[in-house]
């Protein structure tokens, strides 16, 4: 491809062009090239835009996505999601695969979200999280180091953290660090409070930290110790609490044919641009706001399975019930199955973990009970 030092865009064709290009979700369209002879400016000659014409088939608005989601009920809303991520609703047995597979989507739709998916191999994790969008990144084995994850030193080249919506480690067992106890420091800053202190540089990241490993089906069991296969880094029960969520990979089937989408479904960038609008912090604000009004619990329940269970059950909010803005406008009852109780199980499948790694520091320590509040409170 061309690159900036072979191009160039002359002030004239910018204001021309420059609403379509920036306004344009995906930036899709139809350019015109020119090509600037040798000067002093560009000794070696540069290609010039000359037109550029837009062709998304698009608008981005997210009123009228919600207007849209206000007239299908939970269960058809499910099967059009899967159909935007290319999967046939009617190839899955029942709601609770659908759903799990749903849940893969949380990160893509709520900021700082770190989730653990461990499943058996051929599940299409490694699709979803590198073929879903634009705004994520899969790192797929090799090594990553924390300059890689972070930043330089010199603040000169940002970290995949400060550039993506999410960051998914697809296959960590076969990921190395070159320097475990770095890593293991600066995940744990990061994934704690959204920044880091990289040499005098103070980072900002939105993105969430995705874990991805292949575990064999008899393996799959919450209340023994599943991180064995997972590199050291990974096996301090300090940096696994600061994960929110752990997806059942075992309920989600082998990809097979009859699970590929055959015909009309919600256009994938479509969608995308979508999820990633919703990241925003006033769409978060507003759907955050939502769950803390229609979620109680008990005053010494833990502070960071608290905020797992909110972040949790505003992701799954945003992702099946767009249009609620406002508690009242939800059924209490599909929250609690579609959003709060996936919510709960997946903090207590972490909470599991802790308990098998570390039975001294979290043995006898339960995920308190988070419960819908009752009318006027």
């Amino acid at each position: 491809g061309l690159g900036h030092a072979e191009t160039l865009i002359e002030d004239y064709v910018w204001n021309r062009i420059k609403d379509d290009v920036v306004k344009t979700a995906g930036g899709w369209g139809l350019v015109q090239l020119g090509y600037r002879s040798p000067d002093d400016e560009n000794p070696r000659g540069c290609f010039t835009l000359l037109e550029y014409k837009n062709f998304c088939p698009y608008t981005i608005d997210l009123d009228a996505y919600r207007e849209a989601r206000s007239q299908f009920t939970a269960e058809e809303w499910i099967d059009v999601l899967l159909g935007a991520i290319d999967y046939n609703p009617e190839g899955y047995e029942d709601w609770v695969q659908k759903h799990t597979v749903l849940t893969r989507l949380l990160p893509f739709i709520e900021p700082r979200l770190n989730m653990v998916e461990l499943a058996p191999k051929g599940t299409g994790k490694s699709y979803l999280f590198g073929r879903v969008g634009k705004y994520g990144w899969l790192v797929s084995g090799g090594t990553l180091t924390r300059a890689k994850m972070f930043g330089d030193i010199n603040g000169k080249t940002p970290g995949l953290i400060a550039s993506n919506d999410f960051v998914a480690l697809d296959e960590i067992q076969s990921i190395n660090f070159n320097d475990p106890s770095e890593m293991q420091g600066g995940l744990k800053a990061y994934m704690e409070s959204g920044e880091i202190t990289v040499g005098k540089n103070r980072i900002i990241g939105g993105a969430g930290v995705i874990l991805l490993g292949n575990i064999p089906q008899t393996e799959m069991d919450e209340t023994r110790d599943m991180f064995q296969r997972l590199p050291d880094v990974f096996h301090e029960s300090a940096l696994l609490d600061r994960f929110h969520g752990f997806i059942r990979g075992r309920d989600i089937p082998r990809m097979s044919e009859n699970l590929k989408i055959n015909g009309w479904a919600l256009n994938t960038e479509y969608f995308s641009e979508i999820m990633h609008l919703l990241r925003q912090p006033s769409e978060t604000m507003i759907y955050r706001h939502v769950v803390e009004r229609l979620v109680q619990y008990p005053s010494g329940a833990d502070t960071r399975d608290t905020e797992a269970v909110l972040r949790l059950s505003t992701a799954y909010l945003k992702l099946l019930f767009p249009h609620v803005t406002e508690p009242t406008r939800i059924d209490k009852g599909e929250f609690k199955r579609c959003c709060l109780r996936p919510a709960v199980q997946m903090r207590t499948v972490i909470r599991q973990q802790l308990q098998a790694i570390d039975p001294l520091e979290y043995g006898g320590k339960n995920v308190a009970a988070y419960t819908l509040r009752e009318e006027g409170q």
